[in-house]
C-alpha cells in the first residue's frame, strides 16, 4: 500500500479544520495593530491595562489549552471544540460591547479561555493516518501564518471602517459560523484516541521538561511572542505620532508582511537543504534583536521606523517557522506531542508577559522603555540561542505497523531500525503505531513500506 498520498477524505478534514483555526486566530490577532490606538477612549485606562488586554487571552489560553485537550480524549473532540467556539465568541461580545478597559480585559480572558487549539489537532489525527500527519499539520502551520499576515493588514483596515468594536463582533461571527462547520462539515470520527505525535501524555512532561534543548526552545518561543506583543502596546502609538495616520498603517503592514514572508522561504529552504539551520536560525534572532535596538533608538524618525519594522517581520517570520522544525528535531519521536504542547503554552505565557511588562514599561518609562524591555528580552534569547546544539537533520515520521504483543513490537522495532535511514523507532504496541525519526535523503522508503500494516 501507498504511504504518499493524502486521501479526499483526509485533505478535507485538513483544509476544514485549518480555516476553523486560521479565524480564530484571525480573530485574536487583529486587533494587535489597533488596540493601543483604540483603548485610550476606555474608562479607567492605564498603559499598563492596555498591556494586560492586549495579551490577556494568552493566560487562559496557557493555563486551558492541555487540560482541554485531556478532556477531549474522554467526552469526544466537537463537543469540546464547540463549547470553545461559543466560549470564544461569548468573549469577543464582552469584549465589544464594554466600555471600560476592565470589560476588554475579561473578554479577552474569555476568548482565551476557548482554548481549542490542542483539541482541533488531536481531531486532525483522528482524521488522518500516521503518515499522512505531518502533511496535515503542515496546512494547518501555513494557514495560521496566513492568518497573521491579514490580520496585520486587515486590522488597521477594519478598524477604520468599523472600529475595534466591530473587530470584536465580527471575531464573534466567525466562532459561531465555525460551529456548523464542526459539526456538518468535519467528519465524525469512528474512534478518538491519545495521539503522540499532537497530543501532550503527562507522563512524559518530565522528560521534556529537563532537555536543555527543548527548553531553549520554549524560552525562545516564549520571548519571540513576548518581545511582539510588548512591541505593538507602542508600536500604534509611534508610528501615529510620526504623523501616520491610523487609517494608513495597513500601508506599512502589508509590504513589510509580504517581504517578512518571501524572505523567509529560501533562507528556510537553504536551512534544511545546507543543514545551516542553527546558523540562520541565530542570525534571525540577532537581527530582530538589532532591529528592536533601532525601534529603542530612532522611534522619532518615521524612516526609521519603516527600515526597523520590515527587518523585524523578516525575522519574525523566519523564526514562526524554524521553531517548530527545531522542536520536532530535538524531540524524541514518541515524545513531540507533549513537547509541541509544552512550547505552545509558552508561546501564550509569552504573550500575556509580554502585554503586561510592554504596558508597564510604557507608563513608567514611555516608548523607549518600551522597545528598550523588548530589546533586551531578545539580546537574552540570542545568548541562549547560540549556546543551542546544532540539530540532527532528522524528520519525524509515523507507520502503522499494527496492534501487537510486546515481544513482537520489541523484535519488529529491531527490523525498522535496520532499514536504510531510520535513525530511531518506538512503537506503541497498543496503539500499533511506530513512531520514527528519519533521515529524509536516505530513507529506503520502499523496505520501510513493507512493515505497513492493514488496517481493520
Amino acid at each position: 500500500m501507498s504511504i504518499e498520498k493524502m486521501t479526499p477524505f483526509e485533505r478535507r478534514a485538513a483544509y476544514t479544520l485549518a480555516s476553523i483555526f486560521g479565524l480564530r486566530m484571525l480573530g485574536l490577532f487583529m486587533i494587535l495593530p489597533v488596540f493601543a490606538l483604540y483603548a485610550e477612549h476606555l474608562g479607567g485606562v492605564t498603559p499598563t491595562l492596555v498591556g494586560v488586554a492586549i495579551g490577556a487571552y494568552g493566560l487562559s489560553q496557557s493555563i486551558l489549552g492541555i487540560p482541554l485537550g485531556i478532556v477531549s480524549d474522554r467526552i469526544g473532540r466537537k463537543p469540546v471544540i464547540i463549547t470553545g467556539l461559543l466560549i470564544f465568541a461569548a468573549g469577543s461580545a464582552v469584549a465589544a460591547v464594554s466600555t471600560t478597559i476592565y470589560g476588554v480585559i475579561a473578554g479577552r480572558a474569555i476568548q482565551g479561555a476557548g482554548a481549542i487549539a490542542a483539541v482541533v489537532m488531536a481531531l486532525l489525527a483522528d482524521l488522518t493516518r500516521e503518515e499522512q500527519r505531518t502533511k496535515a499539520m503542515a496546512v494547518i502551520g501555513m494557514t495560521i501564518g496566513l492568518s497573521f499576515m491579514v490580520a496585520m493588514v486587515g486590522g488597521p483596515l477594519l478598524n477604520h471602517w468599523v472600529g475595534v468594536p466591530g473587530i470584536f463582533w465580527l471575531t464573534a461571527l466567525f466562532a459561531l459560523l465555525a460551529i456548523p462547520v464542526v459539526q456538518f462539515l468535519i467528519p465524525t470520527p469512528a474512534t478518538h484516541r491519545l495521539h503522540r505525535d499532537t497530543e501532550p501524555v503527562l507522563s512524559q512532561f518530565g522528560t521534556v521538561l529537563r532537555d536543555g534543548q527543548l527548553m531553549r526552545l520554549n524560552l525562545g518561543i516564549l520571548s519571540l511572542h513576548m518581545g511582539l506583543t510588548a512591541t505593538f502596546t507602542a508600536l500604534p502609538l509611534v508610528l501615529r505620532e510620526s504623523g501616520f495616520a491610523p487609517a494608513h498603517h495597513w500601508e506599512l503592514y502589508l509590504p513589510v508582511m509580504v517581504l517578512g514572508m518571501a524572505t523567509a522561504v529560501p533562507f528556510i529552504i537553504i536551512a534544511e537543504k545546507q543543514r545551516m539551520l542553527k546558523q540562520i536560525f541565530v542570525g534571525a534572532v540577532a537581527l530582530m534583536a538589532l532591529s528592536e535596538s533601532g525601534l529603542l533608538l530612532f522611534y522619532s524618525h518615521f524612516d526609521a521606523i519603516v527600515v526597523a519594522v520590515g527587518a523585524y517581520f523578516i525575522a519574525f517570520n523566519l523564526l514562526e517557522a524554524t521553531l517548530p522544525s527545531l522542536v520536532a528535531k530535538f524531540a524524541p519521536a514518541e515524545g513531540k506531542g507533549t513537547a509541541m504542547g509544552i512550547y505552545s503554552s509558552s508561546q501564550f505565557i509569552g504573550a500575556f508577559l509580554g502585554g503586561w511588562a510592554g504596558g508597564a514599561f510604557h507608563e513608567a518609562y514611555g516608548f523607549g522603555g518600551v522597545f528598550g524591555f523588548a530589546t533586551v528580552v531578545l539580546f537574552v534569547w540570542l545568548l541562549v540561542a547560540a549556546s543551542m546544539r546544532q540539530p540532527r537533520y532528522l524528520a519525524s515520521q509515523l507507520l502503522y505497523v499494527g496492534v501487537m504483543d510486546l515481544p513482537r513490537a520489541r523484535h519488529t522495532e529491531m527490523a525498522i531500525a535496520g532499514v536504510r535511514g531510520v535513525a530511531e523507532v518506538t512503537i506503541e504496541a497498543a496503539e500499533g503505531v511506530a513512531y520514527l525519526k528519519v533521515d529524509s535523503h536516505a530513507l529506503d522508503r520502499d523496505a520501510l513500506e513493507q512493515f505497513c500494516a492493514q488496517r481493520p
